[in-house]
């Protein structure tokens, strides 16, 4: 019996500790705001996102968690209300791959109610590639082709853009204990980032002869399609024409269901935490 208490207590930690971990699982809807999408969160023009992770309870009310989320964002010129957006008739996709670690707080306890709202916020690195397709269906990365002058001499300003980027994602949701081991949520989290060329634009048109020399026919093709449309302007703009809103920087959003899972359950009920946010279960009278 004796060798039985001491073998109890000696994993006692290891089974608290394993109580506190979850691992969790995300799936629901990505999107963007930018020069091509307007509003910061919307349905339309969303695309399939999920994610997956891992998440330790602090306190009753505290929870850290990191993951990797992947999504895919896009935007189009043709389905814009602005006539001058319409014409202008640029379009991107991208896929976002994200890394986060972020703090949750929770305004109830999930170990005395069913449910509780919650906010978190934290820091993340995502990475993106923006490409669209031209008028043969042939797809193209953006990045490499500069299509607003990035990489030549003649803009020196217009540096090339990283496509693996830090932004600061923060949230709130709601979730719900299904039982000692499961939580279902619904929750809305926002990512500001950095950087305006998520969506490839951002400033002004640059000289049509200097993007030709420098990177090519196709970054001439790409950087400026009104001519595709029937009622568009074939003439290629002037340099410094405004192409973009280089005033504020892109946005990006992830929204739908969460599952967490706790590697060990606990009875309900029979279990109190420390102040410290360990739980220890009630010692039962031995007859």
């Amino acid at each position: 019996m004796r060798k039985f208490l001491a073998v109890l207590i000696t994993l006692s930690p290891l089974t608290l500790l394993a109580q506190q971990w979850q691992i969790t699982g995300f799936g629901g809807i990505s999107n963007y705001q930018g020069d091509l999408q307007e509003k910061r969160v919307t349905t339309s023009q969303s695309h399939g996102a999920f994610g997956v992770g891992v998440q330790y309870g602090l306190t009753d009310h505290v929870v850290l968690r990191s993951g990797f989320t992947y999504g895919k964002i896009s935007g189009d010129d043709k389905l814009a209300n602005d006539e001058f957006l319409r014409l202008r008739n640029l379009n991107f996709t991208s896929q976002i791959v994200e890394f986060n670690f972020m703090a949750e707080y929770d305004f109830l306890s999930l170990e005395q109610y069913k449910f509780t709202p919650y906010i978190f916020a934290g820091i993340a690195l995502f990475g993106f590639d923006p490409y669209t397709n031209d008028t043969l269906g042939n797809r193209y990365y953006l990045q490499p082709l500069g299509t607003e002058g990035q990489g030549l001499a003649e803009y020196p300003e217009n540096k090339p853009y990283h496509r693996v980027q830090p932004s600061l994602p923060f949230g709130a949701g709601i979730k719900f204990k299904v039982n000692d081991q499961i939580t279902l949520g619904y929750e809305l989290g926002m990512r500001k980032t950095f950087t305006d060329y998520i969506d490839d634009i951002s400033n002004r048109y640059v000289d049509q002869a200097a993007l030709l020399a420098g990177s090519g026919p196709k970054a001439v093709e790409l950087s400026y399609r009104s001519g595709e449309l029937k009622d568009g302007n074939p003439v290629y703009p002037v340099d410094g024409t405004k192409r973009g809103s280089p005033e504020g920087k892109d946005w990006y959003n992830f929204q739908g269901i969460t599952v967490s899972y706790r590697l060990q359950g606990r009875s309900s009920g029979s279990s109190k935490r420390t102040s410290m946010g360990h739980q220890l279960d009630c010692p039962k009278n031995v007859y």
